[in-house]
């Protein structure tokens, strides 16, 4: 709530209002609701505790994504790995890769670096220049407006993969890869993030604790940081969540057309390359790259599924596994319980982002 409209409305009716209850103590009692959603999480962060760990994983392997092993394929059958299952040994956790024999499980995790840091950034990017863009067309006249959101509109309206290829196949190759295809995500498709955040925008400033804090004198861009933009961190934080795993996907396909990650940098999508031609001598080589693909991105999606679910409450879930209705009750009830909530009071507790008020009603009666 905003300070003006608290010390008016304490100076009012003499009583101080009871403060709402913690946004991130209820957000996470509705998620923990969510068995789905938990489950999703705890697979995400075991992909991000291997991502950070793979210098070690490898090191207590044994093995690098870059060493050439050409002593383990055989050239007599085009490069097919020697041995079982694909040249699975104990130095070898999940075999070699066909020609090269460079080590499969090395370069799994630290594809896992590259696939998960390059959607984050570009998230990131997104997220920075939607927001600015959208908080400036909501707040400003009607002239930066029509300019802010057309400007949006353009890269709304443009193929991102189509987009990407072309600026991807002219930047010189001197450039680092995975930061560049972070920029190029995230300088095309953060139109949609400014839109939301616009609209969003639009809504809050007519609230009444907007309008009380501009009748108080801040400026502007005080208020868009002091009362807009914690209103906009639910839409913000469960947009962003459902932009990973997108991200992840349109990392791997560019990889896999030889615009993105060059190698010998490793990343799910360049595996998965020439693996179509290895299906059968070494199944491996294709099911793991597009196994981890899978599991990461059907992992966020339903972790951004809760988080949505969890932030809007109103708002049902489209995953209805360990979403039940009652366990969500039961987590409301919990928390209106914990902030002794009662009809007496009249206390309610915003569960926006921030956009509604505490009013404590007894001094009136």
């Amino acid at each position: 709530m905003s300070e003006a409209l608290a010390a008016a409305e304490a100076a009012a009716t003499g009583v101080t209002p009871v403060p709402a209850a913690s946004g991130a103590r209820q957000f996470w009692r509705r998620l923990r609701t969510q068995r789905a959603a938990l489950v999703a999480a705890a697979v995400v962060a075991l992909l991000v505790l291997v991502a950070l760990a793979a210098p070690l994983l490898t090191a207590i392997e044994g093995q690098d994504p870059t060493t050439y092993h050409p002593a383990l394929v055989d050239s007599a059958r085009g490069g097919v790995p020697i041995g079982s299952f694909g040249g699975i040994t104990g130095d070898h956790w999940l075999g070699i890769e066909p020609q090269t024999g460079r080590d499969l499980f090395a370069r799994l995790v630290y594809g896992a670096r590259v696939s998960l840091g390059v959607a984050l950034a570009a998230t990131f990017v997104q997220v920075l220049i939607g927001v600015v863009v959208g908080v400036a067309a909501g707040l400003g006249n009607q002239w930066v407006d029509q300019l802010l959101s057309r400007f949006a509109d353009i890269f709304i309206a443009m193929p991102l993969m189509i987009m990407s290829l072309a600026l991807l196949a002219i930047v010189p190759s001197s450039f680092p890869r995975p930061v560049l295809v972070a920029l190029v995500i995230g300088l095309i498709a953060w139109g949609s993030i400014a839109k939301i955040v616009r609209a969003q925008t639009l809504t809050l400033k007519e609230l009444d604790y907007v309008s009380a804090a501009r009748l108080s004198g801040w400026g502007t861009w005080h208020i868009a940081r002091r009362e807009l933009l914690p209103a906009l961190a639910a839409p913000v934080i469960t947009y962003a969540a459902l932009l990973v795993p997108t991200n992840i996907t349109v990392e791997a396909a560019l990889s896999f057309l030889g615009v993105g990650v060059k190698p010998p940098t490793p990343s799910w999508g360049q595996m998965l390359t020439s693996a179509d031609v290895w299906y059968q001598a070494a199944p491996q080589y294709l099911l793991l790259p597009a196994g981890a693909l899978f599991v990461t991105v059907l992992a966020l999606t339903v972790l951004g599924d809760g988080v949505r679910t969890a932030l809007d409450p109103r708002a049902a879930s489209r995953l209805r596994v360990g979403t039940g209705r009652k366990r969500e009750a039961k987590a409301d009830a919990a928390t209106g319980a914990g902030t002794g909530t009662s009809a007496g009071s009249g206390t309610g507790a915003g569960v926006d982002g921030g956009g509604a008020d505490a009013r404590g009603e007894e001094g009136a009666s």
